[in-house]
């Protein structure tokens, strides 16, 4: 269905035991592999199911998640409970397996067979107590995982499947991600610094520091041909002035020297094996660039724009933890139709129950979101160790609902902080020509804002129209985080006693765990 996802496979174990005689496992046996047959052939799942048999013991289920653990192509286990599977026989496997783990409460059969029901079938299709001692253990054992109640066949339990292989693949693809920063922290910044040890152990996330100096190298091997087919490809796929291929122009320069960063930051990435990367505009190379030619002339906000298109997770001023969730957002939201984009909060518009925030950045907005083709302009940015024209490509975001998140550290934990907002049309910004989005926090601009800053949230965000607070929810779960919501139900006296209560639980999780 989607090919990042094709290398991907999620394993089904069903719980059974040998009580009842061969014969029973054969049916469940049978019961079970054409659920998944089913599954797979609905066209919701992302992720291929791959059936791995009927657990009966211990020993095998011990067996299973020891191979689900060691084998690369696996995210992941959904478990189900045909017949009744007494719990202490997955103690050893639950212990094993550190993969994200699902708990489908389902049953064969659709409906009661009333007139023919017997003792055998009674014995047989027992998933009604066997998933809730299931259940009991993984509770008893303070087993992170996501439960998932619905007949197999309905399309609402198999689209709550999915979300969950969605942010498994997203969080397999983390687990090996190399994040390059390209400069350090913007000078005396909190909120977008943290702890790059913690974050490999919770996140798998490795942060790397890249000197510029060494950037340069790639930048010298960078071929003059190269670059100009490059610009031919941003005046076929973007709007702009005709005036703007004119090769004798500062405009035209700008854009091809554009295109010579976007070519080395590509060379880089590829050959780091980086899936994210953040940059800061006070690290460019040489001071005097423009005499020297040792470095870039401009923020590469243009390469930024057009990297992170293709799932390269962006950060700006050295913000790394967004530049991961970035990638994230992207992975999971591959073959999903609105988009997602690196956001930060601008500026605000105070207009009564349709007060807003202006999303901007100086330049790096992904184009996924844009409403329309993007345009390619040329204009002064006057910001940063460069003040320069500087190309871009300048967009409104389309309108309607989404998500956006972030994650910070508070120290002792991580905490995701997603608030649902509300994209509106945004009037011409003439003096002002960059991407940007307008929305409203849910449930509103006081409340939504006010929650974001008491929860510590940061001023840069990982927004989608695509993903859900569902999606959030799986994620928080799966790294064993802490998640707040903030959405229409949200109030500040809650929101405030939800913190508080948060601060105790975390602290006895850790001892718990």
């Amino acid at each position: 269905m989607i090919k990042a996802f094709e290398n991907f496979e999620v394993w089904f174990v069903t719980g059974a035991q040998l009580l009842y005689g061969g014969d029973a496992v054969v049916a469940v046996d049978g019961h079970s592999s054409a659920m998944v047959d089913g599954m797979n052939a609905s066209g919701i799942l992302p992720v291929k199911l791959v059936y791995k048999g009927t657990a009966n013991s211990s020993q095998e289920v011990a067996d299973v998640m020891s191979a689900a653990e060691a084998d690369k192509k696996c995210i992941g286990v959904i478990t189900w409970m045909h017949t009744f599977s007494p719990a202490k026989m997955w103690i050893h496997g639950m212990q094993k397996l550190r993969k994200p783990l699902l708990h489908l409460h389902t049953q064969y059969n659709e409906e009661i067979p009333w007139d023919t029901m017997d003792m055998d079938f009674m014995n047989l299709n027992q998933s009604a107590h066997g998933d809730r001692e299931f259940g009991h253990i993984l509770a008893r054992m303070r087993k992170n995982h996501k439960t998932v109640v619905g007949y197999w066949k309905d399309p609402k339990t198999l689209e709550r499947i999915a979300v969950w292989q969605r942010v498994a693949a997203a969080w397999a693809d983390s687990q090996d991600m190399r994040i390059l920063r390209f400069g350090d922290q913007m000078n005396n910044v909190a909120v977008t610094d943290g702890d790059k040890v913690e974050a490999e152990m919770r996140f798998g996330y490795h942060v790397d520091y890249m000197p510029f100096s060494e950037v340069m190298t790639y930048f010298d091997k960078v071929e003059d041909k190269d670059v100009d087919e490059l610009v031919k490809v941003y005046f076929e796929e973007y709007t702009h002035a005709p005036e703007l291929e004119d090769k004798s122009t500062e405009a035209y320069r700008k854009v091809w020297n554009s295109a010579k960063a976007e070519l080395t930051l590509r060379a880089v990435l590829t050959d780091k094996g980086a899936k994210a990367f953040t940059t800061n505009f006070d690290d460019l190379g040489d001071v005097n660039v423009n005499e020297t030619g040792r470095g870039f002339d401009q923020i590469p906000g243009l390469a930024s724009q057009r990297l992170m298109v293709e799932g390269y997770g962006f950060g700006a001023e050295g913000d790394w933890k967004s530049a991961a969730l970035c990638r994230t957002v992207w992975f999971m939201s591959q073959g999903l139709p609105k988009g997602c984009s690196f956001l930060e909060d601008y500026t605000l518009h105070f207009d009564g129950e349709q007060s807003a925030i202006l999303q901007a950045h100086m330049l790096e907005i992904c184009p996924l979101i844009a409403d329309a083709k993007p345009k390619l302009e040329v204009h002064h940015l006057g910001i940063g160790v460069r003040k320069e024209q500087t190309a871009r490509l300048v967009f409104t975001s389309k309108t309607g609902d989404g998500v956006t998140a972030t994650v910070v550290d508070m120290g002792g934990r991580f905490r995701l902080i997603v608030n649902e907002v509300k994209c509106i049309e945004s009037k011409p910004l003439p003096k002002l020509p960059v991407a940007s989005a307008l929305w409203i926090p849910k449930p509103n601009f006081e409340v939504g804002a006010g929650a974001w800053i008491m929860a510590g949230g940061t001023h840069h965000s990982c927004f989608s129209y695509d993903l859900t607070p569902e999606y959030w929810e799986d994620y928080a779960e799966i790294a064993d985080i802490e998640m707040l919501l903030i959405n229409d139900e949200t109030t500040i006296q809650n929101f405030k006693r939800d913190l508080r209560i948060n601060e105790i639980y975390y602290m006895l999780n850790k001892a718990l765990k």
